[in-house]
């Protein structure tokens, strides 16, 4: 069997985590060995350095200092757990991935494009995707429900602090990147309930690699 890599990608308070739990369990019900995980972190390492950019640590330094330690934290991530995963033919579900770095730090951080682009081939080393689900989102309502998360007095992380327009334009370069690569991406409505947004991408998942998953 075949492993199959998943990643959810979005805005703040979209539902990735909610929708990578749902996920997990429907494609364990069809006899799978599932794999979830996140970035930055899902290692050790790479959970360190994810301590260290929310805590803005890096942010000081700039859009690229900052995609120089996501990348140092996926390359971890992608050595001690993914690829493992999916050479055993698991299927890895991962909330965020290289649409985050692409998006963070490349469209709104104004990380020089081809930089960027050589970074991550060094990065990924053709890791890429089979599928990636955008989950759309008016930002108003992401950070209103990723504010009602936090715990009273939970400081605000690195990015959920930025400001509005920062996560309009964050919304709007995601929908470039599933226009950009729409044999990858899918855009999901994640204003939908959980209920509602697992069935739909339960129904991508089903039509793009279910339907597949030995070739």
């Amino acid at each position: 069997m075949v492993g199959r890599f998943i990643t959810l990608e979005g805005g703040e308070g979209a539902g990735k985590s909610t929708l990578s739990r749902a996920l997990s369990a429907r494609l364990q019900g069809t006899g799978l060995s599932v794999l979830a995980t996140r970035e930055p972190g899902g290692s050790p390492k790479a959970e360190a350095i994810r301590a260290a950019i929310l805590g803005g640590h890096f942010k000081p330094h700039g859009a690229f200092a900052e995609a120089l330690m996501f990348s140092a934290a996926r390359i971890d991530h992608l050595d001690t757990l993914i690829r493992p995963a999916l050479a055993r033919g698991d299927w890895v579900i991962c909330d965020r991935f290289l649409d985050s770095t692409r998006v963070y730090q490349g469209a709104l951080g104004a990380v020089e494009p081809g930089l960027l682009s050589e970074l991550e081939r060094i990065t990924l080393d053709g890791a890429v995707p089979d599928l990636t689900l955008i989950l759309d989102l008016d930002p108003q309502i992401g950070l209103a429900r990723a504010a009602s998360r936090r715990s009273p007095g939970e400081a605000v992380d690195r990015f959920e602090g930025e400001t509005l327009a920062f996560h309009q334009r964050l919304r709007q370069a995601y929908l470039a990147i599933a226009a950009d690569e729409p044999s990858r991406c899918a855009v999901l409505d994640a204003s939908q309930p959980p209920e509602a947004l697992a069935e739909a991408a339960w129904s991508v998942v089903s039509e793009r690699l279910i339907d597949n998953r030995t070739a």
